[in-house]
């Protein structure tokens, strides 16, 4: 079988009010799944530029990098190719946009506390980088 490698970058957007933080997380239009934002890293983009980029595509708001999150590798098939995907993820605090200005490849984007979003995620890779989002936006409680 052929392969391939896939780098991508995304991120986890929040806001803050009061002691509540929401995360803005999407539903895939292809797998019906919970999802983070991310997207394919363009020659000569920064994993950082890439995350902002996709954030603003996939949900239709703007953010502003805080924090790398680390990464997440998983392999998949398409097509007959083996694919290993590497994901670079980022804590983006939200500035501006809405989430009903999301593209067509989301079905739909939604905002909830993140305990919620934890639960709501299709996939435990997702899940753990939600988890160290919060680690990060809530020290004391870690």
């Amino acid at each position: 079988m052929k392969s391939r490698d896939e780098i991508s970058a995304g991120g986890v957007v929040y806001r803050r009010d009061g002691d509540r933080i929401d995360v803005l997380i999407c539903k895939d239009a292809g797998y019906h799944k919970w999802v983070l934002p991310k997207g394919l890293v363009n020659s000569g983009e920064a994993f950082e530029q890439t995350a902002a980029r996709e954030v603003e595509e996939e949900v239709g708001v703007k953010g502003q990098v805080v924090a790398p999150l680390g990464e997440e590798r998983y392999v998949y098939t398409a097509r007959d190719v083996r694919v290993f995907k590497k994901v670079y993820y980022y804590l983006l605090e939200y500035v501006s946009g809405s989430e009903a200005d999301h593209d067509h490849e989301m079905e739909e984007v939604r905002w909830v506390p993140i305990d919620e979003a934890v639960d709501l995620l299709g996939y435990k890779g997702a899940k753990d980088v939600l988890a160290r989002a919060k680690a990060l936006l809530t020290p004391g409680e870690a």
